[in-house]
């Protein structure tokens, strides 16, 4: 997906304000022109990432489109600072120190071997009966991830032993994400 830089920095924008808007209980939230934005209004899954100091802070999302664009990352932006198991909410005095990332993601397409995954591209997404974990392509560059490391993380994050991709084949898909963040924004400046 080609967002204008426009878009990316609205999208931005509506991310940070749908966390404002939660914090100070009041709607914050900008409308959207979608004459002003018409990608917008696309359907795609999406991930909103928080990060603190460099740490992540919060990070949720869809793999599939919950609604159009500008409406699904306001709400992955929300549960991101709230809703996210690992972390405390969000709290204003922390809200002017984190920074925002935004994945849109393409349609997840399954793969058959190991092989097929590159790393710095793809996000891997598991779906194993009832478990399913997901790593945004991001994840590997990172981490400095090969693609054995890439798999071990996903069935950490899974709940799964570290080798049970070596075991057991699993039932991977492969998605790629057009990514963008405020920190980008920051040094375009």
């Amino acid at each position: 997906m080609k967002l204008s830089e426009d878009e990316k920095k609205f999208l931005l924008n509506c991310a940070r304000k749908s966390i404002l808007s939660v914090l100070i209980n009041e709607d914050a939230i900008p409308p959207i022109d979608y004459t002003l934005y018409p990608n917008l209004k696309e359907k795609h899954g999406v991930f909103v990432t928080l990060n603190m100091q460099d740490e992540l802070r919060g990070c949720i999302g869809f793999t599939t489109a919950q609604g159009d664009l500008f409406a699904s990352v306001c709400q992955a932006a929300k549960y991101a600072a709230f809703e996210d198991p690992r972390f405390v909410p969000v709290n204003l005095n922390e809200l002017e120190r984190i920074s925002i990332e935004i994945s849109i993601l393409s349609a997840p397409v399954p793969i058959k071997n190991y092989s097929e995954i590159k790393i710095g591209e793809h996000g891997l997404l598991l779906d194993e009966d009832f478990i399913r974990a997901l790593l945004l392509p991001q994840v590997a560059v990172e981490n400095n991830y090969d693609v054995p490391q890439f798999l071990e993380a996903l069935c950490i994050k899974a709940g799964l032993p570290s080798s049970y991709w070596k075991k057991q084949k699993l039932h991977l898909q492969v998605f790629t994400a057009a990514i963008f963040s405020e920190s980008e924004e920051d040094e375009n400046e």
